[in-house]
């Protein structure tokens, strides 16, 4: 369904809201739907039959929302992202229509139970942490603040990847997410939009004799949009998430087929959909490199051709264009549409260049997401002249006009113009992304304020000094539905029986609950919903990993992207410390408070150090769970392949969130979020949102420790040598000696060499350097802890004032300082 397809559609009357209601539309999508009778259904044509039945209950507000907006013409937000970490989709439609106890009933009465259906959705594989989940928050508070929004990305066949275990090193299997249908999909092949590659461009008069140039590809993909519906709470509000599958527009070649070249005859489909094959595929080679540079272009041409030609309306006036959306890119991997959308004013609709950059600089804005140089992406000129001539001309010609202004005003700084060139030259010729976003975007953002500092500081600091205005700071959010109403449904009817539900869509109303922190009654419920969730938490992982919780135990979680900077590496010479204080008898197990350390990670498949700390990770948890001299002290898990779902049971039932990357390193970070809004208390350094985390929870609510960004910047500059921490740190000594000894790994000494080599020989991230602070920090948790009465109201404390990281208010934020765009709510 395209935009204009579903305006001329007239809007469809949703079914009977009541048990009734629901009934008769499941089982008539059973039958007619799936084929099959109740007697003879499947677990998966049941839920198959349940996902389609309450999308109905959507479809008349989808449509009434396309409509609605076509009648106002207001501004949207076309959020550019490769990448939404979605997670499952049912019950979150179930709350957005207000539907659970009714479908509950209505299956009950067919002898069904919910809760299976529930656990037969695969969740979608089109992300891989917080920059996807993050889109997919950001696009629920949209709908659910009625603002106009698209949502436009990839339709990954087989996503990030799915991770197991093997002898405890990670090994990466293909995520058939699709296997078993996609009932919350829309195909549109009908809509397909033709995307070119290669080629060259030539030089020619056009009929006014002005003289122009255009692009001759060679190659071409159809991208295919499946429209997913994205629902606002309990609002009539449903936005569209459009995700672009790459199909070959000529998929099959009957006449080789017949001379027996069976492969050569599907090849052109194999090259095309290996576009939206995964995420993020290995870019090691020049093969991934190429690849990845196509799937971005891809999406991003898909995308745009959709809005100017689906989405407007026909006559439109496109000089008119920033008054009708913003692009809002999602990091640099959308920058490509820059240049893109420079190309179809200048090339197709024959503008002068001058009003079209006028208009394209109105039209987009760029968010950063890190500080780390090898995330900001460099693309060789020769692969994006090879793939892309024409945009490597527009980007040229941005870049020429650009340097002239930035001469005009320095005259005679030659350095300046290199550092501020969109082209870096050395150490070969590249076109810098995050470059090209700023000069053209309307606005740059950071997504913390620490973050957002060091941006304008260090990262880009002469376009901060050139355009101070256009830099700004939004502090990234979370989904407040799911992430706490659907997570944590214990706690969520605590808050609501306390302050009410309207915390649901305004976050700030949980600074209501601050007083019953002191209210006894109210800590006793907080604790019972706390051991509930860990319950919860422990029959999930006994069922899904064959994991065995102890039943009592401070639950230490430490869940995010597997990267050297978040520092995994120090929360495991963390637990190797305490193993080995207790075995040498330093240390007497029943003095702590028992700890089950939680893990959860997923490795870039090319990041070998990253991969080798998981294999740590797992080695430690092996020796240590089989020891019965910690038996009962020390417990580490590490459950493969976590996900969304996975992250809603683990969340609410921690005790300790551990948020421990190096200052300076981490953006913003998102589950740290989440873990105080569920009750956790946070140990972490003074880096990306913790900052502010903590200033709102205050310092006696938050364990802190390490270095803070200057002290690190100090440290480097004045020239690191871990190897001195190493020897002058007993504890951290015989802990780095433990590991290299080989005893994690059957006395085979040069399974993790890798890892000790580089703590003391490199040590980018000064996990040695923080090794101590961080000893101390853990040992005012273990003191913190035993005091059940003031942890408890501790817990209450972070959970009442972060309020402030809800998704919605971020959006809010973005509202008022880049889009400028209003809601749009029914007459």
């Amino acid at each position: 369904m395209t935009e204009n397809r579903a305006n001329s559609t007239a809007p469809a009357t949703a079914p009977q809201h009541s048990v009734e209601g629901f009934v008769k539309e499941f089982l008539r999508e059973l039958h007619y739907g799936q084929g099959v009778t109740l007697e003879r259904a499947s677990v998966n044509d049941q839920y198959l039959a349940l996902a389609r039945t309450v999308r109905e209950y959507l479809m008349a507000r989808w449509l009434e929302t396309v409509r609605r907006q076509r009648d106002a013409q207001a501004k949207s937000v076309a959020y550019l992202s490769a990448e939404y970490l979605l997670g499952r989709q049912l019950d979150n439609a179930l709350l957005a229509t207000d539907l659970s106890e009714i479908v509950e009933e209505g299956l009950a009465s067919l002898g069904i139970e919910l809760g299976t259906l529930r656990e037969q959705e695969v969740e979608p594989g089109l992300g891989n942490g917080g920059l996807g989940r993050l889109a997919a928050c950001f696009i629920d508070s949209l709908a659910t603040m009625s603002v106009p929004c698209i949502g436009y990305g990839i339709r990954y066949e087989y996503g990030i990847f799915r991770q197991t275990f093997v002898d405890g090193f990670q090994v990466e299997k293909a995520d058939s997410w699709l296997t078993l249908g996609a009932p919350w999909e829309f195909p549109h092949p009908e809509a397909a939009v033709t995307v070119h590659f290669g080629g060259s461009t030539e030089r020619y008069t056009d009929d006014d004799g002005v003289e122009r140039s255009r692009w001759v590809p060679t190659w071409d993909v159809r991208g295919v949009p499946y429209n997913y519906m994205v629902p606002g709470y309990q609002n009539g509000r449903v936005n569209t998430l459009r995700l672009w599958s790459a199909q070959a527009t000529e998929a099959f070649d009957l006449a080789i087929f017949n001379s027996g070249e069976y492969v050569e005859a599907v090849r052109s489909q194999t090259f095309a959909e290996n576009i939206s094959k995964v995420l993020y595929p290995e870019d090691s080679t020049p093969q991934g490199k190429e690849l990845r540079l196509q799937q971005q272009y891809f999406f991003v041409a898909c995308s745009i051709r959709d809005f100017v030609e689906n989405v407007l309306p026909a006559d439109f006036d496109l000089h008119n264009l920033p008054e009708r959306i913003i692009f809002q890119l999602n990091d640099t991997h959308p920058v490509i549409a820059v240049p893109e959308l420079m190309r179809i004013l200048v090339d197709e609709k024959k503008w002068d260049w001058d009003e079209a950059w006028a208009v394209t600089q109105k039209c987009f804005a760029y968010t950063c997401h890190t500080l780390l140089p090898e995330a900001l992406e460099v693309w060789p000129v020769a692969l994006l002249g090879k793939l892309l001539p024409r945009h490597l001309e527009i980007i040229y010609r941005i870049n020429d006009d650009f340097l002239a202004e930035v001469a005009q005003r320095y005259p005679g700084d030659e350095l300046r113009l290199r550092r501020m060139s969109i082209i870096a030259e050395h150490p070969e010729r590249s076109v810098r992304m995050a470059f090209l976003a700023t000069i053209a975007g309307s606005k740059v953002n950071g997504v913390a304020e620490l973050h957002s500092q060091l941006l304008r500081d260090k990262v880009l600091p002469d376009f901060s000094e050139y355009w101070p205005d256009k830099f700004t700071n939004v502090t990234n959010g979370v989904t407040p539905r799911r992430f706490v109403r659907l997570a944590n449904p214990a706690l969520s009817d605590l808050i609501t029986d306390a302050i009410g539900p309207g915390w649901i869509t305004d976050l700030g109303r949980l600074r209501e609950m601050e007083p019953l922190a002191d209210d006894q009654e109210f800590r006793e419920k907080f604790r019972a919903v706390k051991a509930h969730n860990k319950q919860r938490l422990s029959a999930l992982l006994q069922r899904r990993d064959g994991i065995t919780l102890p039943g009592d135990a401070m639950l230490d979680v430490m869940v995010k992207r597997l990267h050297e900077y978040k520092r995994q590496t120090l929360k495991v010479l963390h637990i190797v410390s305490l193993y080995e204080r207790i075995v040498s008898g330093e240390l007497d197990p029943t003095t702590i408070p028992p700890r089950v350390f939680a893990f959860g990670a997923k490795a870039a498949p090319g990041y070998k150090m990253a991969k080798q700390t998981i294999a740590l990770i797992n080695h430690v948890g092996r020796v240590v769970n089989a020891d019965p001299r910690v038996k009962g002290a020390l417990t580490v898990v590490f459950p493969p392949n976590y996900n969304v779902t996975l992250a809603e049971t683990l969340i609410p039932a921690a005790d300790l969130s551990e948020q421990i990357s190096l200052a300076g390193k981490e953006a913003s970070g998102t589950g740290n979020m989440k873990f105080a809004l569920n009750g956790a208390l946070t140990i972490g350094t003074d880096d990306g949102a913790n900052v502010e985390i903590r200033e709102l929870v205050g310092d006696e609510n938050f364990f802190l420790f390490g270095l803070v960004e200057p002290e690190v910047d100090a440290l480097v500059t004045a020239g690191y040598r871990p190897a001195e921490f190493y020897e002058e740190n007993a504890t951290l000594r015989r802990a780095i000696d433990l590991i290299a000894s080989g005893a994690f790994a059957g006395g085979d000494r040069t399974v993790f060499e890798p890892i000790v080599s580089n703590l003391l020989h490199e040590d980018r991230f000064l996990v040695l350097a923080d090794f101590q602070a961080y000893l101390d920090a853990q040992d005012r948790v273990d003191e913190a802890y035993r005091d059940t009465e003031a942890w408890t109201r501790s817990a209450i404390l972070n959970v009442a004032r972060s309020g402030f990281f809800s998704s919605d208010r971020a959006m809010w934020d973005y509202i008022d300082r880049i889009w400028h765009s209003r809601p749009v709510v029914s007459r």
